[in-house]
Order: structure tokens, then C-alpha cells, then sequence
């Protein structure tokens, strides 16, 4: 299990025989709610440290000291991105349940775990849609 705040501010690097230095630094993880899922790596780096983001199946590893890419894949249009982390929760009863703090996620699927709010903890089965105004989950 890792954390977003665990992996924001990590570099990104390429595949092993390619060592000419990082990317970039993770600044988010895009996360698929549908499927509960990270779906994207975004990260900042380059000659003009412009926002990439390179889709999850180009990681290879995760882990405490960077990303490491499986392939050299040129990182693509950045997609439609609302970040979880300070992003208001509402129940769809129209409830609030306070903010996001962090998400824990499974570093080799992917999958989201867990949501820790300003109102405790909130299991990843529970996601219903995220937008603009707020992460909206299920009651129970």
C-alpha cells in the first residue's frame, strides 16, 4: 500500500538502460473512479516543465524513491484531471464528509484501497463520481 502524499514529488524515470535522468517529478495521480482505479501518472519536468502524463500501463515500478517507466513511451495529451487530494467529499444523501487528505492505493494494480478524510476513513467501494464541486460517495 502506498499513499499520494507518499508519491507526489517522486521523480519519473526511464526504463533502466536509458539513465539520462529523470523526467520529471510526479506532481498527481489521475484516478479513474469507474473503475477505482489510478488511471494516469502526472508529472512535471522537461525544458519548459510543462504538466505530462503518461497512462498507468507505462509504470513499471513504484516505490519510496521513484516511478520508473516500463517503456519509453512519449507521455500524451494530458487528460481531464480533478485532483483528489483537498478535493470536498459529499455522501449522495447530500451529506458532507469533509475533504480528502490522502489515498491509499495498491502500488502494483493500481486499485484505490482507501479515502482519509477530515471525517475519517472511507472505503474505495464506496466512490461514485468525481467532478468539479466534489468527490461524491455512496452512504454505505
Amino acid at each position: 500500500m502506498m499513499l499520494f502524499t507518499e508519491v507526489r514529488g517522486l521523480p519519473v524515470l526511464a526504463p533502466e538502460p536509458a539513465g539520462s535522468g529523470p523526467l520529471g517529478t510526479v506532481s498527481s495521480l489521475t484516478v479513474d473512479v469507474g473503475s477505482g482505479s489510478v488511471g494516469h501518472v502526472r508529472f512535471r519536468g522537461g525544458r519548459f516543465g510543462r504538466e505530462r502524463a503518461l497512462p498507468w500501463d507505462a509504470v513499471d515500478t513504484i516505490g519510496p524513491g521513484a516511478v520508473r517507466l516500463r517503456s519509453a513511451a512519449a507521455p500524451g495529451p494530458v487528460p481531464f484531471h480533478h485532483d483528489l487530494l483537498g478535493h470536498r467529499v459529499l455522501v449522495d444523501t447530500g451529506t458532507e464528509h469533509g475533504t480528502v487528505l490522502d489515498v491509499a492505493f495498491d502500488p502494483r494494480t493500481a486499485r484505490v484501497l482507501a479515502l482519509f478524510t477530515t471525517r475519517g476513513e472511507l472505503p474505495a467501494e464506496r466512490l461514485l463520481g468525481l467532478g468539479e464541486y466534489a468527490l461524491v460517495v455512496r452512504a454505505h
